[in-house]
């Protein structure tokens, strides 16, 4: 068994509304490509257009993003804005607002 796994070339993936009872502000919509899947790991790439929701994480996740704009603020008060090249890690119990600010990519990685 190989300890190195190419993540695969993406195929065109569907756009999908955030659902409305989440929905803070516009009319967002993402799409995720799940690209490696092993255990509680999972890793690939997501798109958001403008618009924000509300979040609540219950899993790690480490975020590069590679393009667009977003601002995550926590309901404790907590402001991270991040933009293409920037990378950050949420923890679980985050919760509050995700808002794409620019449309946006980003690289991600999951530990659940």
């Amino acid at each position: 068994m190989s300890h190195l796994h190419r993540l695969d070339r993406l195929d065109a993936a569907e756009w999908e509304d955030v659902p409305a009872q989440k929905i803070v502000a516009g009319a967002p919509r993402t799409r995720i490509w799940v690209q490696y899947e092993q255990g509680a790991l999972a890793a690939g790439l997501w798109e958001a257009s403008l618009g924000a929701w509300r979040v609540a994480y219950t899993e790690w996740e480490y975020v590069v993003v590679i393009a667009g704009r977003c601002v995550l603020t926590g309901d404790d008060g907590s402001v991270l804005t991040a933009a293409a090249g920037d990378a950050f890690v949420i923890e679980p119990g985050f919760t509050g607002i995700w808002d794409v600010v620019e449309p946006m990519k980003k690289h991600w990685v999951v530990r659940v």
